[in-house]
């Protein structure tokens, strides 16, 4: 899994986890507002970006690896998830509370649909649209890509394989808050934009039921992108989270 790292090493990490069908570029327009010392950790997930070539195999398999990087720092991290990547923050601060001082959590579908089959079913025949152009970029504006980094998404985007589309949108579908999430001890902060889809500001209401001294924010003026929409509040907010 391809990762980069920047600032101080020894300062206390955070980890940066980006969703499903973009890679770790998408944080560096909030990036650029955190200090510059600042020890972060950006990667590409598998089968994504320049991870591509690894294919994307469960969630939990995905943690597994996540739990390697921060070993290595050899302290508790914050880390911080859009989307797929809020997902996968919950899930490590549930298998791995001891790597995890506090988690941002943005955006995290939490609440598993039913009706899975026919949903991957048109997906599956309609994959190859994230290779057209034109598709990408009218996904490309759902997301708020800033325009700076649409050649990014578009990259990202062509090199999306069928099978890791087809297993990142079957786990993200199914996704519900996993039994440790609710004895996790540390700090949790909930983010949703007041003008995503009632499943998501529902999904975001469980996380925080399932964890009750978690802190829930609905973000106003934002939908399904707030790290590239308020890129500099997120940055503000992550930092005041982190000084507790």
């Amino acid at each position: 899994m391809h990762l980069e790292t920047f600032g101080r090493t020894g300062e206390p990490p955070l980890l940066l986890l980006h969703g499903g069908g973009v890679a770790g570029w998408m944080w560096e327009p909030m990036r650029a507002h955190l200090p510059p010392h600042a020890r972060v950790l950006v990667p590409d997930l598998p089968g994504h970006g320049r991870s591509a070539a690894q294919s994307y195999a469960s969630h939990r398999a995905t943690v597994d690896l996540l739990a390697r990087i921060l070993e290595k720092e050899g302290r508790p991290a914050t880390v911080v998830g859009f989307s797929l990547g809020a997902q996968l923050a919950v899930l490590l601060a549930a298998v791995r509370p001891e790597l995890v001082e506090r988690t941002v959590v943005i955006s995290a579908q939490a609440l598993r649909l039913r009706m899975t089959g026919p949903t991957l079913a048109l997906l599956g025949a309609t994959a190859g649209l994230a290779r057209n152009e034109r598709f990408a970029r009218l996904q490309a504006r759902e997301l708020f890509v800033p325009e700076p980094h649409l050649a990014d998404y578009l990259q990202t985007s062509s090199s999306l394989s069928r099978e890791t589309l087809l297993t990142s949108v079957e786990e993200n579908l199914r996704f519900a808050p996993p039994a440790g999430w609710s004895t996790f001890p540390g700090a949790a902060l909930i983010l949703v934009g007041a003008a995503e889809k009632k499943l998501m500001r529902r999904s975001a209401a469980a996380l925080h039921a399932a964890l009750p001294h978690s802190t829930l924010e609905v973000v106003d003026g934002c939908g399904h992108g707030i790290p590239l929409q308020r890129p500099e509040w997120l940055a503000q907010r992550i930092e005041e989270a982190r000084r507790g």
